[in-house]
């Protein structure tokens, strides 16, 4: 496993060597900081918890965050997740160029919040006609039964908050990868608006069924 924490920047697209034009993702990966290890004698799990995004005024960090930061570094970050992956110590630093072209990755994001949204939207129902007085144009319609159950099922698709989850995009191949200026190129979309925090890490082998 191998992993790293970025920003999305943005997206655009690229030319291949054969003229092929493939969209892709800017991400601004790394460095990124290993603040603490974790270890299977201590903490009861072997991971890498590291930060990213340099904090510049010391008077936004909170006392205990001060501490745990300065038990290895002299900075401190916004960005601050853990990674089973192994290789690396507390203090060290993790760039992008872990990962080369080609590679397949996991891209880990908070998708964007679209607020308090109806049924139409949020869980793609058709409505009903939008003319001619019907009254049932945007509504959910009937929600269950009325003598028996005399309830509503739970997760019953009805209005509400959609969106500012938790979304993993899966086994995308890595296009770029431009050491200098710290930035990651991917194929296709990722979650997330522009300036979000995202987790990359190694995507997980496709299992081969067996014929």
């Amino acid at each position: 496993m191998k992993g790293i924490l970025g920003k999305k920047l943005g997206t655009t697209q690229v030319f291949t060597e054969d003229g092929r034009l493939i969209p892709v993702t800017v991400i601004e990966a790394g460095p990124v900081k290993v603040v603490q290890k974790k270890e299977k004698d201590k903490d009861g799990y072997e991971a890498l918890q590291m930060g990213f995004d340099v904090i510049r005024k010391e008077k936004n960090v909170t006392k205990p965050m001060k501490g745990h930061f300065k038990k290895t570094s002299s900075s401190f970050y916004r960005f601050i997740k853990e990674i089973d992956m192994e290789g690396f110590n507390a203090g060290d630093d993790i760039t992008v160029d872990i990962f080369s072209k080609g590679e397949r990755v996991s891209v880990v994001g908070t998708s964007k919040g679209k607020g308090f949204q109806g049924v139409m939207k949020r869980h793609n129902y058709k409505g009903g006609p939008g003319s001619h007085g019907s009254m049932f144009n945007r509504a959910p319609g009937s929600i269950g039964s009325s003598s028996y159950p005399s309830r509503v099922f739970k997760n019953k698709a009805l209005p509400g908050h959609m969106g500012d989850e938790r979304v993993t995009v899966k086994n995308i191949e890595i296009i770029d990868v431009r050491k200098e200026q710290n930035i990651l190129l991917v194929k296709g979309a990722v979650p997330g608006a522009t300036g979000g925090y995202v987790i990359i890490k190694s995507a997980s082998p496709v299992p081969v069924k067996e014929s």
